[in-house]
């Protein structure tokens, strides 16, 4: 009697010895399960690190946070686009009441946001993002320097012509962007002295653009700016043990106090949630996973009936081979078991093949696209187990009839 160790041995020898007769059929039907196994891990890899990526620059738009603003940022009720563009902008002012009055409130800055031409000397960089901030801004969103420090106390609130710069514009700016401390750019037609320059970071899907940014404190800004025409906006970041919606709830009767609201008005504001953003992203994803995921399986179906159509034409090929088996003894179970595993194996010899080009594909997005895609090894697992399952299915019939043959005739069919 064969032991499991010897038919599994067994039957690796015989793929590989199909392999070696049959190279161009079994090629084939390996290429539709490698091109299925590419098509589903790739974009579950690609989608599932596009997934990450972005998320975790929602998480660095803080936690529990919440962006007051005039518009909804998740498309809101149905409500005509007019309406939201006759709400009125936010002030300075009203981030104040709201620090003041507030009881769930860990931090609260008011950001404005606009784009600048930078000079230094005779170089020039245009439509720069320009974030103007309060003291509070690194509470809410970490900032990591490269070189340098942050805008201190005394300089937010003497309103001193100083800023932080990113790194991708002092690197343009200066060539070596420890160079930039202590230098002067021009922003707007006034001088600002460069006392910090921001970490690296890479291409932003949303959120902060800090590589390519200028940060100076509110109170400067004023000299530079109409705050109306900068999109102010408050945003208010939550004590540690404070829910969401709870700071929701507080920040609307707050805001609705503050713009003496009737309580028949509707609210002339919006409150957009970090984490109501970060669930929104999740549950399109959810989708695109499912769409990507059929289009895979067709794929798969494809392959699936390539290493169908290989079992059939194995056992045909092995039948006396079989009927010299079950004439010495070997049960059902035994030839049934051999034939699945080399089905199996065969699957993931191509599944294998699917796996090295999605490797190459994430080393084409990671390197020159620069976009980090990660292959981990839940996505490796995922595909051991698909080509189990494939290979079973495929190979389930033909071992069937190779179990059910009858020893006698199997040894005269040849």
């Amino acid at each position: 009697m064969s032991s499991p160790l010897n038919i599994f041995v067994s039957s690796i020898r015989l793929t590989f010895q199909e392999l070696r007769v049959n190279k161009l059929r079994t090629t084939l039907s390996l290429t539709g399960v490698a091109f299925g196994i590419f098509c589903i891990i790739g974009v579950l890899t690609t989608v599932g690190s596009l997934e990450k990526n972005i998320q975790n620059e929602v998480k660095s738009l803080g936690s529990n946070t919440i962006y007051i603003d005039k518009w909804d940022y998740s498309g809101g009720p149905d409500r005509p686009m007019w309406k939201y563009r006759a709400r009125p902008v936010m002030k300075q002012e009203e981030a104040e009441q709201i620090r003041q009055r507030s009881e769930l409130t860990d931090a609260v800055t008011f950001l404005l946001q606009t784009v600048s031409n930078i000079t230094h000397k005779d170089d020039v960089i245009e439509n720069a993002t320009v974030y103007c901030i309060n003291e509070s801004q690194i509470e809410i969103q970490p900032i990591e320097f490269e070189y340098g420090r942050y805008i201190s106390s005394s300089e937010f609130k003497n309103g001193t012509n100083v800023c932080m710069i990113g790194f991708t514009n002092a690197t343009d700016l200066f060539g070596n962007p420890e160079r930039a401390i202590g230098k002067q750019i021009d922003v707007n037609g006034k001088k600002l002295t460069i006392c910090g320059v921001i970490r690296k970071e890479g291409k932003s899907f949303i959120g902060w653009d800090y590589d390519k940014c200028v940060m100076m404190s509110n109170a400067f800004s004023r000299q530079l700016y109409d705050p109306k025409q900068s999109n102010p906006i408050p945003i208010v970041k939550g004590k540690t043990n404070v829910t969401t919606n709870a700071l929701s709830q507080e920040l609307k009767g707050i805001m609705r106090q503050v713009r003496r609201l009737s309580p028949l008005q509707e609210d002339n504001f919006s409150l957009n949630s970090v984490e109501a953003f970060s669930k929104a992203i999740s549950d399109s994803f959810v989708t695109i996973n499912i769409v990507g995921s059929i289009i895979g399986g067709i794929s798969l179906i494809v392959g699936m009936f390539g290493i169908a159509n290989i079992m059939f034409v194995t056992v045909k090929e092995r039948t006396p081979v079989i009927g010299l088996k079950k004439a010495i003894g070997a049960k059902k179970g035994t030839i049934l078991f051999e034939f699945l595993l080399e089905a199996a194996i065969l699957c993931i010899l191509g599944g294998a093949v699917g796996l090295a080009l999605v490797y190459g594909l994430t080393l084409i997005l990671s390197g020159p696209l620069e976009f980090p895609v990660y292959l981990s090894a839940p996505m490796i697992l995922t595909t051991v187990i698909i080509c189990l399952a494939v290979g079973m299915i495929a190979g389930i019939i033909p071992a069937s009839r190779a179990a059910r043959m009858d020893p006698v005739k199997a040894i005269r069919s040849h």
